[in-house]
């Protein structure tokens, strides 16, 4: 399969190192794409949740193939979210063409464009840190709940559900938290000048409009590769949202990756010094 050409990739969510996440999918992703620069919109790796027993096969294939990227001279932006917030003190740190960032302002297609993950904007981050931890951790139960719960299910024959994804939906359509972070958002960035502004974050994938005191300015979501399985990408000038789910051909054509029992610590470590080429 021939690559897809593509200007600007931004992913966001992928929560590596956790249950919830499609790695297999996500691998399939970036093996049919050619990027010419990729933006990783924080939460890549989930520090907060992150478990040296559980860590498969497919999200070292992940990492690798964003690694393959980077050995082939493709610009990396990393910029941290709240579930990777450690990498935050190593704020401006350059390893090949990969940056590490807490947030970055680019001009993409003539338009002045701010990235940041988004969990400033968050009200229980900046108030209650510890209550957002601990409805990480319940969030990551309920996925691996609802793994077992499907599991059963299709065995009787019977169509899989999403627990996490209604839980989460009802909670934030109750309390209006993301519509309420899409306008603070757009508000902020119009305030300083930005044509465009970039977030993850919020799990949920958005391309909206918004105008503020005659100020217009576009609010782009990546989603995530828990339950969205979404990606933005921009090419011929203009931005759109890739959608996993809806990309017949990467679903059909890509063979997928048979998955392998979790690495060991040993096994990890080996593997993770041979892909950044450390001597030992």
């Amino acid at each position: 399969m021939t690559r897809r050409a593509i200007d600007v990739l931004v992913l966001s969510d992928l929560h590596l190192g956790t249950y919830g996440c499609k790695a297999l999918e996500l691998h399939n992703y970036l093996r049919s794409i050619a990027p010419k620069k990729i933006i990783l919109n924080g939460d890549i790796i989930d520090i907060w949740l992150f478990s040296k027993s559980y860590w498969p096969q497919a999200h070292l294939l992940v990492v690798q193939e964003l690694m393959a990227f980077i050995s082939d001279g493709v610009e990396v932006v990393y910029v941290t979210g709240n579930h990777d917030e450690l990498l935050r003190k190593f704020e401006g740190l350059c390893l090949g063409s990969l940056k590490i960032v807490n947030q970055t302002t680019v001009e993409i297609g003539g338009s002045k464009v701010w990235i940041f993950h988004g969990d400033v904007f968050d009200v229980t981050m900046r108030k209650s840190k510890w209550v957002a931890k601990l409805g990480a951790f319940s969030y990551d139960f309920l996925v691996l709940f609802n793994l077992y719960l499907n599991r059963m299910l299709q065995s009787v024959g019977v169509r899989k559900v999403s627990l996490s994804k209604r839980v989460k939906n009802t909670v934030k359509g109750a309390v209006s938290l993301v519509d309420d972070f899409e306008h603070n958002v757009t508000r902020i960035a119009s305030l300083k000048g930005y044509d465009h502004v970039v977030c993850g974050h919020i799990h949920h994938p958005a391309r909206k409009r918004f105008v503020h005191e005659e100020k217009e300015v576009w609010y782009l979501n990546s989603g995530d590769w828990v339950e969205n399985l979404t990606a933005l990408e921009f090419s011929e000038g203009e931005w759109s949202l890739y959608s996993y789910h809806k990309d017949q051909e990467v679903n059909e054509i890509l063979q997928q990756v048979t998955p392998e029992a979790p690495l060991s610590s040993a096994q990890l470590y080996q593997k993770l010094l041979h892909e950044f080429a450390i001597p030992q």
